[in-house]
């Protein structure tokens, strides 16, 4: 057996050789340290994903909707169903350099640092061998539209192709960016494990590999890091969204001088036909997304969708400040989310999305609460895979279920969202929530 993934270890590093210099470095230390079974360099191309999709479904991890085309359906493991803060930190050399230092007795609600020394013992008590029977996908990707000047870089190397499918719509992803990268461009290294290795030493929860007592997701601003371990739901998974685009993006954005803010983007136009772009910052589940995608009921007025949760922002040569949506997709929160609430996310998400943790219908649709009930005869599975009914204690989605669907199908997406200087910001909102009422 050791021979034989000696042999295919070495057949997958030729293969990285010809990745561009600064690529393959990263890939084989990946390699040494994580021990997979052999290595597959993502290229984005249809087919590419569609086997992907297969062997998620051929291994229990999803399965497919019929009621919707190219629509699919994931049940994690129950102890791995959000974003994780208290296991997030960042690492530098100083303390000072990531939060305030509090009193004694006192804990920061600004971030968690965890020093040099203590993250490498961590590290070296989670990498090591970790994707050992499994294959380690490749996947260079664009934060923003690939060649912008705004746009960033980056690797993920990865044992999730679940995670594989969903950096396919929230990002740039393939062989494109190799192509930018085979240039010199700069990128984050991205690193993620389940930390599952094979052969199992206990059973899986809904086929769903994760190692909740282990996740820790880590940054290294200074070299431009990612490690995460531990966990497969997206939020700690997919190291473009928050661990990307926010926290090491806020660290070059600094460095660089642009910002890196957790804020939609949309254009607003008048029913005279003037029109403006706004930048709103609210916290997570605030309604970034309904906003964004609002359905003005003024006569003449019109809004359209340049992102719903994160914005890139630098002044031009001009002093304009411009911002690009550096996402390729939405990964909403399900519940709420109605023709009531929001059509145009309705609209978006029925074709080519993956749900996670949501109701199933028996036609093969899904449902979350805000949804009408459905039709006389149709049952419904909750997030568990249970039978539910209406007024069961429990919820039918999970509170944090998602969809995760391409941006390019919003039927109000702006003309310019892929704009390479970016759109024009004119106003900057900003609201927050009330911790109680």
């Amino acid at each position: 057996m050791c021979a034989r993934a000696c042999a295919l270890r070495a057949r997958s590093l030729a293969s990285i050789s010809s990745l561009p210099p600064a690529v393959a470095e990263f890939v084989k230390g990946a390699v040494e340290e994580c021990k997979p079974t052999g290595v597959h360099v993502v290229t984005g191309t249809p087919e590419e994903t569609a086997n992907i999709l297969a062997g998620l479904e051929r291994d229990g991890m999803v399965k497919k909707l019929p009621k919707y085309d190219n629509c699919w359906l994931a049940r994690t493991d129950p102890k791995d169903v959000a974003r994780v803060e208290s296991k997030t930190v960042i690492v530098t050399k100083s303390q000072r350099d990531t939060i305030p230092i509090p009193a004694d007795g006192a804990k920061s609600q600004l971030g968690s640092w965890m020093s040099e020394s203590d993250w490498q013992r961590a590290r070296e008590e989670r990498f090591p061998g970790c994707m050992a029977g499994r294959t380690m996908y490749v996947i260079p990707f664009s934060m923003g539209p690939v060649g912008s000047t705004l746009s960033k870089y980056g690797v993920q190397v990865t044992d999730s192709p679940y995670v594989v499918a969903s950096m396919g719509i929230m990002t740039r992803m393939g062989s494109p960016v190799l192509n930018k990268l085979a240039e010199g461009e700069e990128f984050v290294r991205c690193q993620h494990s389940l930390g599952r290795p094979l052969p199992l030493r206990t059973p899986l929860v809904n086929s769903w590999p994760c190692n909740p007592e282990k996740v820790l997701i880590s940054h290294l601003p200074d070299t431009r890091q990612i490690l995460s371990f531990g966990s497969g739901y997206g939020g700690n998974s997919l190291l473009g969204k928050k661990c990307f685009a926010l926290r090491i993006a806020s660290r070059i954005a600094k460095d660089e001088g642009w910002l890196a803010e957790h804020m939609l983007i949309l254009g607003i136009t008048n029913p005279q036909g003037v029109k403006r772009y706004v930048a709103a910052a609210f916290p997570s589940a605030c309604g970034k997304t309904n906003l964004a995608m609002m359905k003005p009921a003024l006569p003449g007025w019109k809004v359209e969708c340049v992102g719903d949760d994160i914005a890139w922002m630098k002044f031009d040569s001009q002093g304009k400040l411009r911002a690009i949506n550096p996402e390729n997709g939405f990964f909403g929160v399900a519940p709420g989310t109605s023709d009531k609430t929001n059509p145009y996310a309705m609209a978006t998400i029925a074709k080519n999305t993956v749900f996670t943790n949501v109701g199933e219908t028996s036609d093969g649709g899904v449902w979350w609460e805000g949804l009408d009930p459905p039709a006389a005869g149709v049952t419904l599975t909750d997030w568990h895979g249970k039978t539910w009914k209406q007024g069961s204690s429990t919820p039918c989605a999970h509170p944090n279920s998602r969809f995760c669907a391409p941006a390019a199908q919003c039927p109000i997406v702006d003309p310019q969202w892929e704009s390479e200087e970016g759109v024009p910001i004119d106003a900057i909102i900003f609201g927050g929530r009330r911790p109680e009422g």
